[in-house]
């Protein structure tokens, strides 16, 4: 099992690169960043910076969306730093939640989704695609390569991330949930005849490690209750577009969400969001990894068994470091 870190691209920047050097070091290969241009720093100029103070890292959005950037400047932009620094990037990307929603735009369609997931891998690969009805070629583009990889929770995402991408990325890391979602995702895959074995999985959520006290317990899920709260927008969708109690939909996704009352971006993502308080313990619990080193390590060998390829640790909560250096010396050791 691989391992990445997330991060807000909060200024400074130079703290951004010295958590990512860090995971490095501490056995992480990926590192990935929030993308919403009005709430934090440009991730795509901060990633220049990360590259360059890495040796291996392969770092891209957790995610971008296709209607913030033109196709042809996101593939751009991806196929720059891969020039630059030996293709070491991924195209994490999804409807997009905050960055449209805070800008006052809808999250795009699915279909729109699906057709940029094409584009921007064949213009970052150096083929030839369609923006909007004109062909288009990047040529100084040499052995490029983009892995996408697509953000999804409901039926009809699952199927095209399934049906076009190169890796799916699940922000949550409820096993039941987990399962549901991969096997829906690797049918879609045969279905459309590709290997449903090829695709990586990479689940994302955030992980606080101390000891198993109620104190410690307690504290840990108040620094990542922010998570359901950030989730259960991609639910209130899913429930506005399938219904309350859709045999589409899990009710062990949807069920928790019933007191939400809206929701902030403003505290997007951040420990100290006071739009969460409608998430209960049991969330928590089930979405994030909580407690002692060995309670991390038996819940990701679980996921891992369902075939999770990657987990990748959201690190916003007042534990940073000691996160970073836990999971080094105690947790990605166990998967080596």
């Amino acid at each position: 099992m691989d391992f990445g870190l997330v991060l807000q691209t909060d200024p400074p920047a130079s703290q951004v690169v010295g958590l990512m050097r860090r995971a490095e070091r501490n056995g992480f290969r990926y590192g990935w960043t929030f993308d919403s241009a009005v709430l934090w720093q440009e991730p795509f100029v901060i990633y220049s910076q990360i590259l360059a103070n890495t040796t291996n890292l392969q770092i891209g959005p957790m995610v971008t969306n296709p209607g913030t950037r033109t196709w042809e400047v996101t593939a751009s932009t991806f196929a720059t730093l891969n020039d630059m620094y030996g293709n070491r990037t991924v195209c994490g990307i999804g409807r997009g939640d905050s960055a449209m929603r805070v800008a006052g735009r809808k999250p795009n369609t699915l279909a729109r989704l699906g057709e940029a997931i094409d584009v921007i891998r064949d213009l970052a690969e150096g083929r030839e695609a369609t923006v909007d009805g004109q062909p288009l070629r990047i040529p100084w583009v040499k052995d490029g390569r983009l892995p996408v990889w697509m953000a999804a929770y409901g039926p009809k995402a699952l199927a095209l991330a399934g049906q076009k991408a190169d890796g799916f990325i699940l922000q949550l890391a409820d096993p039941f949930l987990t399962e549901w979602m991969i096997k829906a995702v690797r049918q879609a895959a045969t279905d459309a005849g590709r290997d449903p074995d090829a695709l990586t999985i990479c689940v994302a959520a955030p992980a606080y490690v101390g000891d198993d006290s109620p104190e410690a317990l307690a504290h840990a899920r108040d620094q990542c209750r922010w998570f359901g709260g950030m989730v259960g927008n991609h639910v209130a969708d899913l429930v506005a577009k399938y219904g309350e109690h859709s045999s589409m939909v899990p009710e062990e996704l949807t069920a928790y969400i019933k007191d939400r009352q809206g929701y902030d971006y403003g505290h997007h993502g951040r420990a100290d969001n006071p739009d969460t308080a409608f998430v209960p313990d049991e969330i928590v619990d089930r979405f994030c990894l909580l407690g002692p080193a060995e309670a991390h390590v038996e819940k990701l060998r679980h996921l891992k068994s369902l075939g999770v390829d990657q987990f990748a640790v959201y690190d916003m909560h007042d534990n940073r470091e000691g996160t970073i250096d836990a999971y080094g010396s105690d947790i990605i050791p166990s998967f080596r």
